[in-house]
């Protein structure tokens, strides 16, 4: 059975920092995968954060948080994380993991809250 876990998320003040992470099990091979976080704000649509290749070589972010964000994986762990900094008020939400194959094939965890409050 494949699933998705994420971790991670909770109240945090402005300007402070965060770890994300998405692990896998179920998967034959996850190396295979791009992985990404989506988010979504209240009375927002599901939004692309980052993505990271199946390989690992080639990233991707959301003007929003270029600069601030960092995706990453492991292969060898079977788990994709996502270093935030510097948070803002407007990066709360809930934060999605989600596993893409090559034949375009989508799995999602279940998301993790981020609230950014002081």
């Amino acid at each position: 059975q494949v699933q998705l876990v994420e971790s991670g998320g909770g109240l945090v003040q402005p300007g402070g920092s965060l770890r994300l992470s998405c692990a896998a099990s179920g998967f034959t091979f996850f190396s295979n995968y791009a992985m990404s976080w989506y988010r979504q704000a209240p009375g927002k649509e599901r939004e692309l954060v980052a993505d990271i290749s199946s390989i690992g070589g080639s990233t991707n972010y959301a003007d929003s948080v270029k600069g601030r964000f960092t995706i990453s994986r492991d292969n060898a762990k079977n788990t994709v994380y996502l270093q935030m900094n510097s948070l803002k008020p407007e990066d709360t939400a809930v934060y999605y993991c989600r596993a893409l194959s090559d034949w375009g094939r989508a799995y999602w965890g279940q998301g993790t809250q981020v609230t950014v409050s002081s």
